[in-house]
């Protein structure tokens, strides 16, 4: 199976996997990791032409960087490589806050590209946006990586229209990284319109609803007792947010089941369907679910299919915020 290439971006264009390999959950907080499994599963990824790889300074805090930059030594140039910073941590895992300001980015990076044991980062995202510092400092700081040769295309994740507009005057933003799945669709109303109209690609994180859409996760005992999913922090996922959900993935299902498909691969597919700009960003730590996330690039959804969907998931069915605090999200 060889995966097609999407393009991120107009004015600064980053040619990528159609799909992604989010790779968080390998190092953090879905419960327990197995660093074999983990770069095994990046290799896969990459034997399958899964090439564009996802991570963050703040996975772990700092070992999910250091575990991709040792899968991917000596095929760096099969990879395109994305990192975040912004989401501060101590070593010991503390959350500091929200960082924006330059020479915090400046530093962030210089310390990524040495876990990472890179010499450039293809997609540098600011992983939340700092209120307290005016994002056309931050990205004039970012921009300055670009000119020195560490960084290649910038990135933003969780930002508002307006933000995105300001930020990308600065410098092109080449891709816009937010949650997107059947279960999150409110990026449809203002914040799609805006990236399609400046030329900013899509990469959606949790298509698979933190996996509540794969039809795995049938109730908080499905997950492991230190994954953070059974927090209140998700409420989707527990109580009776989790109960009403599931009734709709139940309907994901049986056309999945018609397709002959999984009900995840459904899931992906439709966000593939989106458009060419969008390119999900999957998260696994193991090799079998990976295949799985693969295969849902040759499903094929017709406009009967797609409305199907739309049916059994209406906008608005959803049971719960995606996260118990939103409150830095489209800031």
């Amino acid at each position: 199976m060889t995966l097609h290439q999407r393009t991120l971006g107009t004015t600064s264009p980053l040619t990528v996997s159609a799909l992604g390999l989010g790779c968080m959950g390998m190092s953090e907080f879905y419960g327990r990791g197995d660093e074999g499994e983990a770069i095994a599963t990046i290799h896969r990824a990459l034997d399958l032409g899964v090439t564009f790889l996802d991570t963050a300074d703040m996975y772990g805090p700092f070992t999910n960087e250091q575990l991709v930059g040792k899968a991917i030594a000596g095929r760096r140039d099969d990879v395109q490589l994305a990192t975040k910073f912004g989401n501060e941590r101590s070593p010991d895992g503390r959350r500091l806050g929200i960082n924006g300001r330059p020479e915090y980015v400046r530093s962030a990076c210089d310390a990524s590209l040495q876990r990472l044991g890179v010499d450039h980062i293809d997609l540098y995202y600011q992983h939340r946006v700092d209120k307290t510092v005016p994002i056309e400092d931050t990205v004039g700081a970012m921009k300055e990586l670009v000119e020195a040769g560490k960084v290649r295309h910038l990135g933003l994740s969780e930002a508002a229209p307006e933000t995105i507009r300001r930020a990308h005057a600065v410098h092109p933003i080449t891709a816009l990284q937010t949650e997107y799945s059947l279960f999150t669709r409110d990026l449809e109303d203002e914040i799609l319109p805006t990236i399609r109209e400046l030329g900013i690609g899509l990469v959606p994180y949790s298509p698979l609803g933190r996996g509540i859409l794969t039809g795995a996760l049938t109730s908080e005992d499905s997950l492991d007792e230190d994954d953070s999913r059974r927090t209140a922090y998700f409420p989707r996922l527990n109580g009776e947010g989790l109960r009403a959900n599931l009734a709709l993935v139940d309907a994901i299902r049986a056309i999945a089941d018609e397709k002959g498909c999984t009900p995840g691969q459904l899931a992906l597919a439709w966000v593939l369907a989106q458009g060419d700009d969008v390119v999900p960003i999957p998260g696994t730590k193991r090799v079998r679910y990976l295949e799985e996330n693969v295969g849902s690039a040759q499903v094929e959804l017709s406009a009967e299919d797609l409305a199907a969907l739309e049916k059994a998931v209406p906008r608005g069915a959803v049971v719960g915020e995606r996260y118990g605090d939103m409150s830095s999200i489209d800031s």
